[in-house]
Formats: C-alpha cells, sequence, structure tokens
C-alpha cells in the first residue's frame, strides 16, 4: 500500500489524524503528514477511510508500492 498527500491540496483539517492516528499526524503548520514508517499504511485498517475523510481529497491510497 502507498499514500500519498498532495500539500497543495491539504487544508488541515485533521481528520486524516482522527481516523488512522497510528498512521497520519500534522506538521507545524497544521498540514497532514505521514508518522515515521507510515507510507505503507502500516497495516493500519483505518487508513482508506482516513482517505475518505479528507474534505478535500488530499489522500490517495494504492495498492502496490508504485
Amino acid at each position: 500500500m502507498h499514500i500519498d498527500i498532495d500539500k497543495d491540496v491539504c487544508i488541515g483539517a485533521g481528520q486524516c489524524a482522527l481516523a488512522a492516528p497510528g498512521v497520519f499526524t500534522q506538521d507545524d503548520d497544521g498540514y497532514s503528514t505521514l508518522l515515521p514508517g507510515g507510507g505503507d499504511g502500516a497495516g493500519d485498517p483505518m487508513v482508506r477511510a482516513a482517505a475518505r475523510a479528507c474534505p478535500v481529497g488530499a489522500i490517495t491510497v494504492r495498492d502496490g508500492t508504485a
């Protein structure tokens, strides 16, 4: 699984960090970022729910590593 956060689209709503706190957090400016080691979803079943919760669609989750 590969997770991508479009930093140009992210508005810092924090819904991803609320839905999957083991994978997402917010940086010093309040924008979404992955926790260290979180780029592959770390097997967290809430990753896709977190992507769907993003109000601006800034998170893309893909199977594989591409």
